[in-house]
C-alpha cells in the first residue's frame, strides 16, 4: 500500500511563491476537471473514502482514483490507488452501474512542479479554483506507510523554503469548499 504524504496551505503571496518554485524546477500548466462519486447514503464519504474521476486537459489523461480514509489526522495523508483510464464517460457509466453517483464536480487550474528533494519525488502544484478565493499550494509525494512522517517533514521543509509557514496549512477539502462556495452563492441569489 502506498500513501500520498501531502500538506496543503493557502498561499498569501502567490506570485512570490511561484517565483521560488520556478528556480527549483519548470513549470507545467493544466487544468484538471474532477468528479466525485459516492453512494447515495453518502457513506464513502462519512467513512473519508473518495472516488474520482478526473480529465486532464480537456481529455489528454484521464485517470480513477481511489482514496482511503487519513492515516495521517494532522495532514490528512491518505491511501492513494489511481490508474489511467482510456474513455472517462465509459468509466462514469461503470461507476453508476456500481451504484455510485456524482456528488460533485469541478475545475483545478494548475501550475506543477517536479521537485527532487531530500531523495524524495515531490510534486508541488499551485492551485486555483474559480469558486474559490486564493490560491493554495499542494505538496505531495508517494511513500510507502513507514516513510509518511519523514515526507511530511520534506515536504514542510520545502514549503517553508517557498514562503509556506505553518499557519498557513489547511486539511480543508476542496469538496466541501466548492459545496460552502455553491451554497453561499445559491442563497444570496435566492435573496435577491
Amino acid at each position: 500500500m502506498r500513501i500520498e504524504a501531502e500538506l496543503k496551505a493557502v498561499v498569501r503571496d502567490p506570485a512570490g511563491v511561484r517565483a521560488a518554485l520556478r528556480e527549483r524546477a519548470s513549470e507545467t500548466a493544466n487544468v484538471y476537471r474532477d468528479v466525485y462519486y459516492d453512494t447515495p447514503d453518502l457513506q464513502y464519504s462519512r467513512d473519508g473514502k473518495e472516488v474520482r474521476v478526473r480529465v486532464v486537459d480537456d481529455g489528454a489523461v484521464s485517470l480513477l482514483t481511489f482514496k482511503e480514509p487519513s492515516v495521517d489526522p494532522v495532514s490528512g495523508s491518505k491511501p492513494e490507488y489511481e490508474t489511467r483510464v482510456d474513455d472517462p464517460v465509459a468509466m462514469e457509466a461503470v461507476l453508476r452501474k456500481l451504484g455510485l453517483h456524482e456528488v460533485i464536480r469541478y475545475e483545478k487550474r494548475c501550475r506543477n512542479y517536479q521537485i527532487l528533494e531530500s531523495g524524495l519525488s515531490l510534486l508541488a502544484t499551485l492551485v486555483m479554483i474559480p469558486e474559490l478565493d486564493g490560491t493554495f499550494l499542494e505538496v505531495e509525494a508517494v511513500v510507502e506507510p513507514d516513510a509518511v512522517s519523514g515526507a511530511l517533514r520534506v515536504i514542510e521543509q520545502l514549503m517553508a523554503e517557498v514562503g509556506i509557514g505553518r499557519d498557513d496549512l489547511t486539511t480543508e477539502l476542496y469538496t466541501e469548499a466548492v459545496r460552502r462556495a455553491r451554497s453561499t452563492t445559491l442563497g444570496e441569489h435566492g435573496r435577491t
